[in-house]
């Protein structure tokens, strides 16, 4: 895999530091946004992989992430980052407007810059960035979650992330897919109400989102489920109240950051 970036444009897979708001999944457009994405490239998509290719292979320190401290895909990278013990080899930064944080904003703006010359694009989190060359890598949140679980964690030559097995990411994947689409706060009230049935009812079969063991979809859904909170009553779903609370007390599940 050599070290180029394929630039694609999603939503729902990052937010912006300066507008992303509690109980959002997706940032609110910056300003100064609108032109500039139909011209540049805002979304980079590189890997981060092993191989006599090259790329951007896995070493400690190597890495660092920009996360906005009130963007719930931020909360879910760093969780993970706890769950799998990177906090040590992987820095963190934590950026917000830039009168609050000017200077890893100003820090994150080079990153950017520095991958695609004259950038005017906005500048999204969660952004991970390779310190050696100065560059972003991706700010695609499901790619950079993929990564450090499957890469990053490489210790005896195998890149099975504990939170992505082998035989469950096809099914990590699926259910990312649905609470992006129908448990948000801004999907209409009896969509969120059914996939949070669906959900509950998931939860009889076992302690966790896919079965017995803690996996990424566990990050995934106790982050949307505590965006919801503040608008959706859960106590017509005894299993995911539960779940939540059982969650709330491990170590590396935290609220904020």
């Amino acid at each position: 895999m050599s070290e180029t970036m394929s630039h694609a444009s999603n939503t729902g897979t990052s937010c912006t530091p300066t507008s992303c708001v509690p109980g959002s999944l997706e940032a609110i457009p910056h300003p100064r946004i609108s032109a500039a994405l139909s011209a540049r490239p805002h979304r980079f998509r590189s890997r981060i992989g092993v191989g006599l290719a090259g790329g951007f292979y896995p070493a400690p320190h190597r890495y660092e992430l920009y996360l906005s401290a009130r963007c719930p895909l931020s909360l879910r990278v760093s969780i993970t980052l706890g769950l799998l013990g990177l906090r040590d080899s992987v820095a963190t930064t934590l950026v917000a407007i830039p009168a609050d944080t000017p200077t890893a904003f100003a820090a994150l703006r080079r990153a950017y810059e520095a991958t695609w010359h004259h950038y005017d694009g906005p500048l999204t989190a969660p952004a991970l960035c390779d310190r050696w060359s100065g560059r972003v890598v991706s700010n695609h949140t499901p790619d950079i979650l993929r990564d450090l679980g499957d890469l990053l964690t490489d210790g005896a030559g195998s890149h099975n992330s504990p939170l992505r097995p082998p035989e469950l990411a096809a099914d990590v994947d699926d259910l990312r897919d649905l609470l992006d689409r129908e448990l948000t706060p801004g999907t209409p009230s009896a969509v969120r109400s059914a996939a949070l049935d669906l959900l509950n009812r998931q939860l009889a079969a076992g302690p966790y989102a896919l079965g017995k063991d803690l996996t990424g979809a566990d990050v995934d859904l106790w982050a949307a489920l505590v965006q919801l909170e503040a608008t959706d009553d859960l106590s017509a779903y005894p299993l995911l109240q539960d779940y939540v609370r059982r969650l709330d007390a491990h170590p590396a599940f935290h609220r904020s950051l």
